[in-house]
């Protein structure tokens, strides 16, 4: 396994070096960093102007301007910002800010998944089972924002004129200025979480649900399965340790790339609900011209990309110990 390990990492290598390439090339060649400057009435003084050709290298090559970066970034320097400001700190900060919403939805989806996949699959044609057909295509053919939108009408709006206060948030990540104890700063984070999260978590729940279903169902039908329940091993251990188990290998691939696409930024539950997160901070970048946001945006998903892949592959031996790593 160590050796598997080792060469993945290693190829791994050569292509986040490979996408920082092509990311920097676009990004260098896509539009101006200087013209949020250029564009200023009275124009600013060239000093202004120098000070920023010299904080992102404009003054150098493509290849060498690339290079400085590469170098920067192996030692943990992510550079500045075309304002000015450190790129590092604020990836840390926004990240911070998606890695809370996905985990919660992730876990969500995932618990939802399984359990409305297997019970649809051990209750094929059931009422439970074209009620969750149903459900899942659903949420599957409604557009995130659509989905975003209602959650703010009929769960926020609603629950909170219920109730008689604000309990669930419609806007941003956290309260500015927020004062008060560990269970003000809690009620308050997650009164804002609640809407972002059930977003996501229900659009995910409704995909990752019919791939439950139906490797359960290729599963239950196996012959290996015939031949432990003709054995005599009890139906709950059937079912969990041999049906459940093998069940989820084909989860497991599209969750771990899910996951690790949705740390680079769910752009649009993001957008709607105003979280400054990840996704949110590409936008920025892309919109500004700033080779630096993007970059550095680009390098954590790409990163986790990677791991979560390599998790994935680790997780298939754990789950069926038939598999070997050459």
């Amino acid at each position: 396994m160590l050796g598997f390990v080792v060469r993945r990492l290693l190829g791994s290598v050569l292509v986040l070096l490979a996408s920082s390439v092509i990311v920097f090339g676009l990004v260098a060649n896509a539009g101006n960093p200087l013209a949020d400057l250029q564009g200023r009435q009275p124009p600013p003084p060239p000093e202004v102007f120098e000070l920023r050709r010299t904080q992102l290298n404009l003054d150098k090559p493509v290849v060498e301007r690339y290079t400085i970066w590469l170098g920067n970034f192996v030692t943990g320097e992510m550079g500045r910002t075309i304002d000015g400001r450190e790129v590092r700190p604020m990836l840390w900060a926004r990240f911070k800010v998606t890695l809370r919403m996905v985990v919660l939805a992730v876990a969500l989806a995932l618990a939802l998944a399984v359990s409305v996949g297997v019970l649809s699959a051990v209750r094929q044609y059931s009422v439970a089972d074209y009620t969750a057909t149903f459900t899942g295509f659903l949420f599957l053919s409604m557009p995130v924002f659509w989905l975003a939108l209602l959650m703010k009408l009929f769960l926020a709006i609603e629950f909170n004129d219920l109730v008689g206060s604000t309990v669930v948030y419609t806007v941003g990540h956290e309260t500015p200025n927020l004062q008060g104890g560990w269970w003000t700063q809690f009620k308050d984070t997650a009164g804002h979480a609640v809407l972002p999260v059930l977003t996501l978590a229900l659009i995910f729940f409704a995909q990752w649900s019919r791939y439950q279903r139906a490797a359960m169902l290729d599963v239950l039908n196996s012959d290996y399965l015939r031949l432990a329940k003709a054995k005599g091993l009890r139906p709950r251990r059937v079912m969990v340790r041999h049906a459940l188990r093998n069940a989820l290998i084909p989860l497991t691939t599209v969750v771990a790339i899910d996951f690790a696409l949705l740390i680079g930024g769910a752009v649009i539950t993001e957008a709607v609900f105003s979280w400054q997160g990840m996704g949110t901070m590409l936008i920025d970048g892309i919109f500004t011209y700033d080779p630096n946001v993007v970059l550095a945006w680009l390098m954590v998903t790409a990163v986790a990309v990677v791991v979560f892949n390599l998790v994935a592959d680790l997780l298939y031996g754990v789950l069926d110990p038939r598999i070997r790593y050459g």
